[in-house]
């Protein structure tokens, strides 16, 4: 079983919230164009001057999609903390 990414983009100030949730419809378009698995993708208001979006990719998938969507950083991803 490969592991997870979750690359993840940091958007900041009083629009953040909303920026990131625009920027979660692009993700979901681009796995769908793209034919990608896992279908994972979200939004989370860390606080209320930042948002970050995220999607989740196979590691193998990761070099492709990060050249491609530039993310701000990146972890493994773990479906029990996420």
């Amino acid at each position: 079983m490969s592991r997870k990414i979750k690359l993840i983009w940091d958007f900041r100030g009083p629009t953040a919230k909303e920026v990131a949730k625009h920027h979660e419809r692009h993700l979901r378009d681009y796995i769908e164009a793209e034919k990608l698995w896992p279908n994972i993708t979200g939004n989370t208001e860390l606080s209320s001057m930042h948002s970050i979006a995220f999607m989740v990719v196979e590691e193998g998938n990761m070099p492709g999609v990060r050249d491609a969507l530039i993310p701000h950083r990146g972890e493994v991803y773990s479906e029990e903390h996420n």
